[in-house]
């Protein structure tokens, strides 16, 4: 793991400043803590900071190839990078390195860009090439990794692992993009087609950009996606056989590591597997960790305890008080976007333990997206049926006015909240998912802007967007959209951007072996009915992991990884709620109703209604704002 960065000037050779190349470097100090390079030269510089995991003594960066053509500055890990050695030693290439950052060097110089559909990993790299002076940025299939770039007044192009190292460059002068405002509220997280600071663009998940002389455009060019277009025709058994062999497969790729290497156990059915199988692999036992809360509605600890004896892990718990609410400013530090998951403290948390013990954790991240193991999936499945076997006209009439006149009661058990389901029913597919995965409602953000606000978005809307995405998405069922959608949107946007940030942010390398491209290509493949039956979400899944892990496990209702924040704000934390509708605070953007703002917060504080996420996005809103614009 490490953090990367760079200058490129495509048409004019300017010299580049190594020492500002350091600067921005050492901004990502905390990718990379065991190692720093910087190498210039007319017209380009790029920096690294490494995590050393492989070839600790080697594989120090930037590395030029053996003639001198290519150079690269590389975040991230190719775990089949063994099997590609050999390929091209089979070729005639020789090594000097044991380190995965040769093999993509070496294997790009013999394949181009033919090189990147070798990978299997997670990675973002830039490659510069000193004979037609370009520089190109790669980003992996999923988007594990991340990468920042924009363009200067003085016809340069910056680039880093996070937004924080470009913002040292004296030569980039941010101001606030709008329309990134409007998607944060909407999903909690700014997602990557956008980016708060206005020209900022980031390298979406399976993408490739390249830049060179003479070019006006560039731009970025898909090379991978996920296609629900096929179905398999395999029986569940074999179905079954496969899905293991890739998951053992993926493991057992992941667990290559020349430092000591674990596992987060949550004790649910992902985390569950990936411990199952690595125990299955390991001569020695498993480092597991998990983090326990001292709140019985949010602590799944006794879950991680049943697997950790059930495999002999050497396990590692730590009980957290569930007002832990003081790493808050450190979260906005760590983001700097805004970011409003509320599960980003306990992932920090759970990073900060496992790097006492391990330098690499296996997480389970990824096998919801892939194999619908949401209740959003089985929910969507469930009503695209309803949708299927009545005509639009109908549905609207019937479900529409019913919804209409249906009172909205969030207090109420989630059976009684059939507001929210016959709207739903009422709508097209796609604009009903985009809707269940907002955070705060279409109607709920627009009664809070100012008319300054509305008329920067020019008609932007963030769920119109995503609602073209999934009907342009190449899928077949309502499900298949959905899934698309989470894989795109969803994904990289919010899951991976926080297993990234938080275990970076304690030089923690963290791997998802369930997001291994193989196993999301078979994914997308499954019928529906081995991913949704039942009522069960993941079927095909748990059902292959019926020989390894008990039923308790398996089918017990998801209890996701959060903070009461709703109870913060209602409590300790209730003047911050107040403070964002304060003259100092978001009101100073002019974006926003102060009194809509203080109504929203007062009402929420006195119990009269629960606006306890859209409260906190405007907290992490107003704090990223301070941190990097100074408003």
């Amino acid at each position: 793991m490490c953090g990367i960065t760079g200058i490129f000037y495509p048409d004019t050779p300017k010299p580049v400043d190594p020492a500002r190349v350091k600067l921005m470097a050492d901004a990502l100090a905390h990718r990379g803590p065991d190692g720093e390079g910087v190498w210039t030269d007319r017209g380009i510089g790029l920096g690294h900071r490494r995590l050393s995991i492989i070839d600790l003594a080697g594989g120090a960066q930037p590395m030029q190839s053996p003639e001198g053509r290519y150079v690269i500055s590389y975040n991230g890990e190719v775990y089949n990078f063994q099997a590609i050695r050999k390929e091209l030693e089979a070729e005639g290439d020789v090594f000097q390195t044991a380190s995965d950052t040769e093999v993509i060097l070496l294997a790009w110089r013999r394949w181009g860009e033919g090189a990147i559909a070798r990978l299997n990993g997670m990675f973002a790299f830039a490659i510069y090439d000193r004979e037609d002076h370009s520089l190109t940025l790669v980003r992996d299939r999923l988007g594990v990794k991340p990468l920042f770039y924009t363009s200067l007044p003085d016809g340069g192009i910056i680039f880093a692992s996070e937004l924080k190292a470009l913002m040292v460059h004296p030569a980039l002068r941010p101001a606030p993009d709008e329309r990134a405002v409007e998607a944060f509220l909407a999903w909690g997280y700014v997602p990557d087609h956008l980016c708060l600071v206005r020209g900022v663009k980031k390298l979406a998940a399976g993408h490739i950009v390249r830049f060179m002389a003479g070019q006006s455009e560039v731009s970025p060019k898909r090379y991978w996606q996920a296609d629900f277009r096929e179905r398999s025709n395999a029986s569940q058994a074999e179905l079954q056989d496969e899905l293991l062999a890739l998951m053992q497969d993926a493991v057992g790729l992941r667990m290559i590591s020349d430092v000591p290497l674990g596992a987060f156990l949550s004790g649910g059915v992902d985390s569950s597997t990936v411990v199952a199988l690595m125990a299955e692999r390991s001569k020695s036992a498993v480092e597991t960790c998990s983090i326990g809360f001292d709140s019985k509605q949010l602590d799944e600890s006794n879950y991680a305890e049943r697997i950790a004896t059930l495999f002999a892990t050497n396990h590692h718990a730590q009980t957290v008080t569930s007002d832990d609410f003081g790493l808050v400013d450190e979260l906005a530090g760590i983001f700097d976007e805004p970011f409003a998951d509320g599960s980003a403290l306990p992932t920090l948390q759970v990073c900060a333990l496992a790097r006492k013990n391990v330098t690499v954790a296996l997480s389970g991240d990824g096998a919801d997206e892939a194999l619908a193991g949401y209740r959003r999936h089985v929910f969507h499945h469930g009503e695209e049926r309803v949708r299927s076997m009545l005509p639009a006209g109908l549905r609207k009439t019937v479900f529409g006015t019913l919804g209409a006149i249906y009172p909205k009661a969030d207090w109420a058990p989630r059976p009684l909240r059939a507001k929210t389901t016959l709207l739903a029913l009422a709508a097209d597919g796609n604009r009903a998912y985009a809707d269940a995965l907002a955070v705060t409602a279409q109607a709920q953000r627009s009664a809070l802007y100012r008319p300054a606000l509305t008329k920067a978005l020019q008609g932007y809307n963030a769920e119109a967007e995503a609602v073209a995405m999934m009907a342009d998405a190449p899928a077949r069922s309502g499900l298949d959209r959905a899934q698309y959608a989470d894989l795109t949107l969803w994904l990289p946007g919010d899951i991976l951007t926080k297993v990234d940030r938080t275990s970076m942010a304690v030089s923690l390398e963290a791997r998802e072996p369930l997001l291994d491209y193989r196993l999301i290509e078979f994914a997308a493949r499954l019928p529906e009915k081995y991913r949704v039956q039942g009522g069960q979400g993941k079927w095909l899944m748990k059902k292959t992991m019926e020989r390894y892990l008990p039923e308790e496990i398996l089918y017990r209702p998801k209890m996701g990884f959060v903070t009461p924040i709703s109870q913060w704000l209602r409590g300790p934390l209730a003047d911050t709620a107040r403070s964002i509708a304060a003259p100092d605070g978001l009101a100073r953007t002019g974006w926003f109703d102060e009194a809509a703002l203080s109504k929203m917060a007062e009402e929420h504080i006195a119990g009269y209604r629960d606006s306890g996420r859209s409260l906190w996005q405007m907290i992490m809103l107003d704090k990223a704002m301070k941190n990097l614009f100074s408003l």
